[in-house]
């Protein structure tokens, strides 16, 4: 395989606002989004991680034909792991092995499970005011599988670890409120709650395959300290 010259970050003035970079070559840029920040640019407003990073390979220079690659996306409240292309062919490779990829979030939720870890299992349909929700069996809803377990619980949260087995919109935060243990600060699935900042709900890790190398990488990223803070908070 032909090897590529060392790739050197653009000087520090020219990173992006809203996300630290998490690792980055000449194929792909990963970064940590912060939570309420959209990923990307929405009819109603153009600030989103593509609009800086964009900006970012660009370094400076608005004649450049660089850019990134849209390869999944976050919800706008959640944080953590967003992982970009530099190419079209990284792109086009990221995307056809998305699914086999291992992906982990971490969810602050309501109570606590009555069973530590499980798996959730319904089929998933959008109603007419683009809520989502489940049914036991398929009709029009799309299959949905989430795993979870209890990594540490206090009298009022517990912190669990979610696996998304499929990916669905809205998935994560369906399921664990049919689990009985709404995502703290998910006004759209859960309870509104006086003082609560944020939808807690973070893209913790993931493992991937690099899309010129074909190594195996492994990304990860520390649990919020907001999440933590509201753990201990008696």
């Amino acid at each position: 395989m032909q090897q590529k010259k060392p790739f050197k970050q653009p000087p520090k003035k020219f990173h992006p606002k809203g996300v630290s970079i998490l690792y980055e070559d000449w194929d792909l840029l990963v970064v940590n989004k912060t939570a309420g920040m959209l990923s990307v640019s929405s009819e109603t407003s153009d600030e989103s991680v593509l609009t800086h990073l964009n900006e970012y390979v660009k370094k400076g220079n608005s004649k450049s034909k660089n850019r990134v690659f849209v390869v999944h996306r976050l919800e706008k409240g959640m944080s953590g792991i967003l992982v970009f292309a530099k190419t079209d062919a990284a792109k086009q490779f990221l995307q056809d092995k998305w699914p086999d990829f291992k992906k982990k979030s971490i969810a602050l939720v309501h109570g606590a499970p009555k069973e530590p870890k499980g798996i959730i299992t319904t089929f998933l349909a959008e109603n007419s005011i683009h809520l989502m929700y489940s049914m036991p069996e398929a009709g029009q809803g799309k299959f949905a599988r989430t795993s979870y377990e209890t990594i540490r619980f206090s009298d009022n949260y517990s912190l669990l670890q979610v696996n998304p087995m499929t990916e669905r919109k809205n998935q994560a935060r369906v399921h664990l409120a049919d689990l009985g243990c709404p995502v703290v600060g998910d006004k759209k699935y859960g309870t509104k709650e006086a003082g609560i900042k944020r939808l807690c709900l973070h893209a913790q890790s993931i493992e991937l395959v690099h899309p010129f190398s074909k190594e195996p990488l492994s990304i990860d990223t520390k649990t919020p300290a907001y999440f933590n803070m509201l753990l201990a908070k008696k």
